[in-house]
């Protein structure tokens, strides 16, 4: 052995550090300092040992700043803590074995690894995949440390091979070769393979026949003149036909996004009316003759996340070939993505430039991962379907993000981004590892968040829960969530509301334990809590959690509903609150919601709801076109049923909601009476807005009223806008533009509440604003509320790590719950 004077250091890194190259990093660094050691994989993270002679010992300090500073493009760094140990006189660097049963610091043991979410091909490997003499020459599964699947194909962490879906392929001669080699760009790339030894295409038409196998043209016997699977998908989107395709995280339809009629029976097949569908584009020169793009949107393209963008629409509303085409019905902006995977990339070559890329799933469930299921879904849609042999463990839709006020922001958090955490800001007592909560999330745009210490996981986007389906996706969801992270909750925080399954799922989980039901043991904490959390005020901290702020806030949270802990639909709410508690503010004038959740899907409903606050039985006297449009209802006598219904408060539950406030002023243009999809008619109203600038505004009133809080009387701001409604009718009357009628509603939805604000602000002595709930997905609300408040001297926070709308009510959810149970401990 070795005597001679040796330092020696342990440094542990969580974060992103597992499936990225970063062992293969660590190994490079360690060999450009003189460096002896090991590195390897552990369940929380990596563990790098190093030693050195002592004069060589400024090299340990270089190495180890050169980590951060030098990191693989996909790697994350949460935290690296260091110990000095007791040399064991390396004679090299050596690259481990992953460690599953020990940490080298106290032989403890506590399993966190972060995982990437599944990320776009990069660069080199696309170079390879189109050079004629590479020998992954046109490899629909090309991939390397730096790019490619992750999260949808693990099962359990350490993330290696076995614990893949790449675990039945086994790798050749020359892909072990790379795998194995230090220095390879496919060091310990998982999900390396190629055409020999790796998954493979292969195509079926509707009834589950092959009609072409890319392994079978593997075979030095077989016809090279034979077309191969993209070759032929191609030529049948080029003719119109409806193919689906198996990607990353389940399935696409795809038609060529410039033929009317392939587009047509796409909708017609899928019985999707109106709702706008995806586009794949080949690049962005290709994309920009459709939409325009900012430097910060092409940014946002080009990412190696690959979300769905939405873009401002060229030529919208002018005839053009393309704008003759259904994509996206009376929406000034498109859904664009570029190509993630290697298929994509070689798709495109050879097909239209731009495909509608639309879900793969039956309506209202899940998307499809199994090749049997997607051909049982939809073989009554797709003409053809491009199948491969790897399994996709779990499903994630495709993220959408808008660049509003020059920041992305989520419609909706999945592929690309899922499950990597939000980091919470430090609240008192809030690290304490023994309280882990699960966050049950809302009834619709379902995610699921579990926390642990300073970490919240948000599950990939789940959608709405209003099937068995989609309900058992949920639950594996949170199966899957607590496995690979190792978090057993202590606490369950759900939404107030009874009727969603994610509320029926936690009560349920309660009872089974005090019963001993559970069968299948995912839950074995008998001492579970369970905390119900108000919708808005799950809305508000889930901003603030985001924008790691803390204490007082005025948040002004605006949707389409919410349970109210009065019992009434809330949706119009300004809060005034923190990460523990909430009283009301100001919300937007109660009125009756004729019909309950069907006034949702019927905006007329609420138009004549509104109109009769506004005019009472004089509406039938009101000489606009919204009676001529729905005269059916008047003659058949459905509208005096209505405000009979109304009169006598036959369910007809008061809302305060501001998406229904939006849904009766575009029913009163004339713009949508009936919806086919969720926020259809504040959609097309966005769509009608021109601009804010010296815009005029609509006459609104805010009154004062008491309430009575906890056994004491508590003022409250009532913000009226049945004056607006008036002078929107008479706008009508007049023969003004639904254009300007549409801004100036805007505008005055946003003085409304920046003058309730400063009202309460003046009270309170609170100048911190938060902004949430899915109005603020609207490009004017969010810009214009956020400028308007700026000028008043407010600091405004607003979402950009979470989708403001229910998709990001679980983070709330679980600030909220960990905050009451500290709160109670404190107490004893």
């Amino acid at each position: 052995m070795n005597n001679s004077p040796i330092a020696a250091k342990e440094l542990n890194i969580t974060g992103v550090v597992q499936g990225v190259g970063f062992r293969p990093f660590i190994f490079q660094l360690a060999c450009h300092y003189g460096l002896k050691g090991e590195v390897f994989n552990t369940v929380n993270g990596v563990t790098v040992i190093v030693e050195t002679n002592l004069e060589n010992l400024k090299n340990i300090d270089k190495f180890q700043a050169d980590i951060r500073a030098k990191k693989p493009p996909l790697a994350i760094i949460d935290k690296i803590t260091s110990r000095e140990i007791s040399p064991c006189y390396y004679k090299e660097f050596l690259i481990s074995k992953s460690s599953e049963n020990k940490s080298v610091k106290d032989g403890s043991f506590s399993k966190l690894t972060l995982i990437s979410p599944d990320v776009s091909v990069c660069a080199d490997c696309i170079k390879e995949m189109q050079e004629p003499k590479d020998r992954r020459f046109g490899y629909p599964f090309i991939n390397c440390t730096n790019c490619g699947p992750r999260y949808t194909i693990i099962q359990d962490t350490p993330y290696d091979r076995a614990k893949t879906s790449m675990q039945i392929f086994k790798m050749c001669e020359q892909c072990q070769k790379e795998y194995d080699d230090p220095l390879n760009r496919r060091f310990h790339a998982q999900p390396n393979a190629c055409s020999v030894c790796g998954p493979h295409l292969f195509v079926v038409d509707r009834f589950g026949k092959v009609v072409v196998d890319d392994k079978k043209k593997q075979s030095p016997h077989s016809d090279s003149s034979n077309l191969s699977s993209l070759d032929f998908a191609a030529i049948e989107l080029k003719a119109g036909k409806i193919v689906a395709i198996k990607g990353l995280g389940g399935f696409h339809l795809a038609v060529d996004a410039n033929n009317k009629e392939a587009v047509q029976r796409l909708r017609r097949l899928k019985k999707r009316e109106h709702k706008p569908f995806a586009l794949m584009a080949k690049s962005v020169d290709v994309a920009s003759k459709l939409v325009f793009i900012s430097s910060e949107e092409r940014q946002i393209l080009e990412s190696y996340h690959r979300p769905i963008t939405l873009l401002l629409r060229r030529n919208f509303d002018k005839n053009n070939s393309f704008a003759e085409c259904p994509i996206a019905p009376n929406n000034q902006f498109l859904g664009i993505m570029l190509p993630y995977t290697p298929l994509h990339y070689l798709l495109l070559e050879k097909s239209p430039e731009i495909l509608v890329m639309t879900s793969g799933n039956r309506s209202g469930e899940p998307l499809s991962i199994d090749n049997q299921d997607a051909l049982e879904s939809f073989s009554h849609i797709a003409d053809y379907f491009v199948f491969h042999n790897r399994d996709i463990y779990f499903r994630a839709d495709d993220s959408i993000v808008q660049v509003q006020n020059k920041i992305p922001r989520f419609f909706r958090r999945s592929r690309g981004y899922a499950p990597l955490p939000v980091i919470l800001p430090d609240f008192p007592n809030f690290t304490d590892n023994n309280i882990s909560i699960l966050g049950c999330g809302a009834g619709l745009k379902n995610t699921v968040c579990l926390t642990r210490g300073k970490m919240a996981f948000l599950s990939q986007h789940i959608g709405d829960i209003e099937n068995e389906r989609v309900f058992q996706f949920y639950k594996d969801s949170i199966s899957h969530l607590k496995k690979i992270f190792n978090i057993e909750p202590t606490v369950i925080a759900h939404d107030l509301h009874p009727d969603y399954l994610s509320t029926k799922f936690a009560l349920s989980i309660k009872e089974e334990l005090e019963n001993n039901k559970t069968e299948d043991k995912k839950f074995d904490n008998k001492d579970i809590i369970l905390l119900p959390v108000q919708h808005h005020h799950a809305h508000a901290v889930s901003c603030m959690a985001e924008n790691q702020i803390t204490g007082d806030v005025i948040a002004i949270t605006l949707d389409g509903t919410g349970l109210g802990s009065d019992g009434k639909i809330w949706g119009g709410e300004i809060l005034i609150c923190n990460e523990k508690e909430f009283k009301r503010g100001a919300h937007l004038k109660y009125i009756p919601m004729p019909g309950g959740d069907a006034a949702a899907k019927e905006p007329w409903r609420m138009a004549i709801s509104y109109l009769y606050a506004a005019f009472g039985k004089d509406i039938f006297n009101l000489k606009i076109p919204f009676f001529n449009e729905v005269l059916d209802y008047k003659s058949n006598g459905k509208i005096e049923f209505i405000l009979q219904m109304i009169d006598k408060n036959i369910n007809c539950p008061l809302t305060s909601s501001c998406g229904r406030l939006f849904d009766a002023v575009a029913s009163i243009c004339s713009i949508r009476h009936k919806i086919t999809f969720e926020s259809q008619a504040a959609i097309e109203l966005q769509a009608k807005c021109g601009t804010l600038k010296d815009c005029e505004k609509y006459d609104f009133a805010i009154n004062q009223s008491k309430y009575n809080d906890k056994n004491k009387d508590e003022e409250l701001l009532i913000i009226d806008l049945i004056p607006l409604i008036k002078n929107i009718v008479h706008d009508i009357q007049r023969g003004t533009t639904i254009e300007s009628i549409s801004s100036k509603f805007h505008q005055t939805v946003i003085d409304s509440f920046v003058c309730a604000v400063e009202k309460i602000s003046c009270e309170t002595g609170i100048k911190q604003v938060v902004l949430s709930g899915g109005v603020f997905n609207n490009i004017w609300i969010l810009t214009g509320m956020t400028h308007a408040l700026e000028k008043k001297g407010f600091r405004v926070y607003s979402h950009s790590k979470v989708p403001s709308g229910d998709g990001g009510i679980s983070l709330g959810q679980v600030v909220i719950a960990k905050m009451g149970i500290i709160n109670q401990k404190s107490k004893h």
